[in-house]
């Protein structure tokens, strides 16, 4: 028997029986066989997920060896991987292959199944969140079948499997559209939040990819304009990418957090050195500058809102965190993408808003993240299946027009709960 825990460390199990397949025979055996005794099946990725939705109970299938890209075609803008590959040995592969990410999110270690089924989403008015580059996917159901399923078979799994929350069985492969490689030329300056805020609407339409850190206990906001660009990478870019998102944002990042821990009176003193670093202006390939590797692990909660309610709902943030008078270390970050037509993910049917907070390691959250979610919650906000929230079914089912839709194919495939845990009963009612 083995234990599991997730990258933050406050989600774990014990007494697992673990499997670590390497084809999609072995997964269909080992859930068919699960089925046959009445045991209940979990796949996890890379653990990177704060709710339970990758809680195992009593079998896990972990998947670091079936991690394999299976075809590309580049001709036609496709990619087909095994489900267990990790997002930045896929964006290293592509960047072989001169392809590349519409979009991406900030960080890459997450498996591709992983981040696409918890509805992770980039940023990028123009763009929508990873899963809808879903072209087509093979799911091994709790009945031991393997369904190939895109908009002409299985039409109905397709749509709502996209952003499945791990409900409706194995997903062993995806085949996602991919565009040619691009670069981007970041530009990364702090700004006065008001002028931010002001003027978002204009920031968001004036860049391919905006998104800023609004830094507690000061009145500064720290900025990512992000274009697309011809020019080449340069070597200055290489550095740096480098000492923003290594230096600056993990190691000495993580020194100000430690110092906040031990002695959170000095939290709102440490918070001002933060929008100091000045602006810094550099080109590399997207998924580079996308996204970055974190060191400084932390607790997380992220919310989606209509767009348009972003500055009021933010500024209402800020008040609280002054009134209350939370201790913040950890900036927060607001990102935006256009809508889809997914049934759970977090944007489907509007262009969305995401204000995300943090809490550092070690440091108790739940009063200052309960604060936050009941401000979002008056905005018909809905959370990030993978960050932390305490939404049930009876609250989240009026959040999305289809909710209903996708329990519907979930009963239809999994009526025995052969893949569900704590959390997926919480939030699916079932």
């Amino acid at each position: 028997m083995s234990s599991w825990k997730n990258w933050a460390g406050n989600q774990r199990a014990k007494s697992l029986i673990v499997e670590r397949p390497t084809s999609e025979e072995e997964i269909t055996n080992i859930v068919r066989r699960a089925a046959d005794v009445g045991k209940r099946v979990k796949v996890v990725g890379s653990g990177h997920s704060f709710t339970g939705i990758a809680v195992p109970e009593q079998i896990m299938i972990e998947l670091s060896r079936f991690n394999k890209v299976v075809e590309i075609d580049s001709a036609n803008g496709k990619v087909t991987v095994q489900s267990g590959i990790v997002l930045s040995d896929l964006n290293a592969i592509l960047e072989q292959h001169n392809l590349s990410m519409p979009n991406l999110g900030d960080v890459t270690y997450q498996t591709v199944a992983g981040s696409l089924s918890t509805s992770t989403h980039g940023t990028g008015l123009e763009r929508s969140g990873l899963a809808a580059q879903i072209l087509s996917f093979r799911l091994v159901v709790a009945r031991g079948e393997v369904l190939f399923c895109d908009p002409s078979n299985h039409a109905e799994i397709f749509h709502c499997g996209r952003v499945s929350l791990g409900a409706l069985g194995v997903i062993t492969e995806m085949t996602l559209r991919v565009v040619p490689a691009f670069n981007l030329r970041a530009v990364e300056r702090p700004m006065r939040i008001d002028e931010v805020l002001n003027n978002y609407e204009q920031l968001i339409k004036a860049n391919d990819f905006f998104e800023f850190y609004w830094v507690p206990h000061t009145k500064w906001a720290l900025t990512k304009s992000n274009n697309v660009t011809t020019d080449p990478v340069d070597v200055d870019g290489k550095i740096k990418n480098w000492w923003n998102k290594m230096f600056l944002e993990n190691i000495a990042f993580g020194m100000l957090c430690r110092v906040g821990r031990l002695v959170p009176a000095l939290i709102p003193k440490l918070a001002t050195i933060i929008p100091s670093t000045g602006r810094v202006e550099y080109v590399n390939i997207s998924h580079r500058v996308f996204s970055s590797k974190r060191l400084v692990k932390f607790y997380e909660m992220e919310y989606s809102i209509e767009l348009k309610s972003l500055v009021p709902a933010l500024r209402e943030i800020m008040e609280m965190v002054d009134r209350r008078q939370f201790k913040i270390s950890f900036p927060v970050e607001v990102r935006c993408t256009g809508p889809d037509d997914i049934p759970l993910s977090t944007s489907t049917g509007r262009q969305s808003a995401y204000i995300a907070v943090h809490m550092f390691k070690g440091c108790e959250y739940d009063d200052y993240f309960a604060a936050v979610e009941h401000i979002l919650r008056k905005y018909e906000g809905r959370p990030h299946w993978g960050k932390l929230h305490y939404l049930d079914a009876s609250a989240l089912s009026g959040l999305y027009p289809e909710y209903q839709r996708f329990i519907e194919v979930r009963n239809q495939l999994d009526p025995e709960g052969v893949f569900t845990n704590d959390y997926l009963r919480r939030v699916l009612g079932c």
